[in-house]
């Protein structure tokens, strides 16, 4: 429970809240009792798989200066008149192949619900209800400033915020923390913050992959030559300015391949969902699994590190898009193996995170 003690300005405890009330003027607005937030935040997702559903998530996606950097003024008229009028259609049908329609959402979104769920049956197991968690997303709905606002209508004076990315990278954790501290220019009484650092080397996440690794490998009868870990991508030139991403991603193989005891021979690195006419991260997962293929590894499993949901780069993509290219170069057994999603050992992974960033505040 949250102790007065703790806080040297005594503006956590309830019995400083009570207090403080018992001296206000009566025409004092009322001050409500005083709490910890915890906000997760994800990428985000189209409210629906229409046309102008998607137009509107990818118009406000591919507008992120810290997704795309070109100038807006070589950029916007591109993306407006062209890129906006085609993608949306192709885009739908990649999201309606996927789309939860009993619960009309996309997958990431239940999943970051379940989650959510989780995390906060955990944390209020151990902090009662003086800890409010829930999530937001960084394009489209729930929005981020609605959340902040939702947590500091609650009384959370103080709010830590979690973007669910295990590996730092400028276009997923900084957008989502910007996007964060733009909320916060909006609140009259702006509430003290924490953003949790990325978890990508923490022992419990590391276990908690390779334990994914080892379920799924149990359930094949045929055992993959070799495990293809494959990141998110960014240009190289984000590398090369100073993004630690790629450093990040390459240290996630090697730990894992240590906890699972293997060499070099039975796991590796790529990079997938390239946009642009740059170079992006090399070698890119599409062209790897064929090449793969090509040199008699027929039977691959494939795992997304970087995501801590399966959403449509997962599901879509790696599942059809690149299994057909492994496919077509000869392979012919490809495995799948899910994101940690609500599993019990990544809400463990997560809530420690969370809690390494509560403390002194509870």
């Amino acid at each position: 429970m949250l102790d007065a003690k703790s806080d040297q300005t005594g503006d956590t405890g309830l019995e400083q809240t009570r207090t403080t009330e018992s001296h206000l003027p009566p025409d004092h607005p009322p001050l409500k009792r005083q709490r910890v937030g915890i906000l997760l935040a994800n990428l985000g997702t189209p409210d629906g798989y229409d046309y102008w559903s998607m137009r509107r998530y990818l118009n406000e996606f591919l507008s992120d200066r810290r997704v795309i950097d070109y100038s807006p003024w070589k950029w916007q008229p591109l993306l407006q008149l062209i890129i906006l009028t085609k993608r949306p259609f192709s885009s739908g049908a990649a999201y309606r192949s996927i789309w939860n329609e009993e619960m009309g959402e996309s997958p990431l979104m239940t999943i970051t619900k379940a989650q959510t769920k989780k995390i906060r049956s955990a944390l209020t197991e151990r902090y009662g209800d003086d800890v409010l968690v829930d999530f937001c997303m960084r394009y489209g709905n729930p929005s981020t400033k609605s959340k902040v606002r939702d947590l500091v209508d609650q009384g959370c004076r103080k709010i830590v915020f979690f973007p669910l990315y295990p590996q730092y990278a400028g276009a997923t954790t900084a957008t989502a923390n910007d996007q964060f501290f733009r909320a916060l220019k909006d609140e009259k009484w702006q509430p003290s913050v924490r953003t949790v650092p990325p978890y990508f080397d923490r022992s419990s996440y590391i276990d908690a992959l390779a334990e994914s690794v080892e379920q799924s490998y149990e359930a094949v009868e045929i055992k993959p030559d070799i495990l293809v870990c494959s990141y998110h991508g960014v240009p190289k030139r984000y590398l090369m300015e100073g993004d630690p991403y790629h450093c990040q991603c390459q240290k996630t193989t090697r730990l894992l391949k240590e906890r699972l005891g293997w060499d070099n021979s039975r796991i590796t690195t790529t990079f997938q969902s390239r946009f642009g006419p740059e170079e992006w991260l090399k070698p890119y997962t599409v062209e790897e699994v064929a090449r793969l293929a090509e040199q008699g590894k027929r039977h691959i499993a494939v795992i997304a590190p970087a995501f801590s949901a399966d959403c449509i780069e997962t599901l879509e993509e790696i599942n059809e898009e690149i299994r057909e290219s492994f496919e077509e170069a000869g392979g012919e057994r490809f495995t799948y193996i899910p994101c940690l999603n609500d599993g019990d050992a990544h809400i463990r992974a997560l809530t420690e995170a969370i809690e390494d960033s509560l403390k002194g505040w509870v």
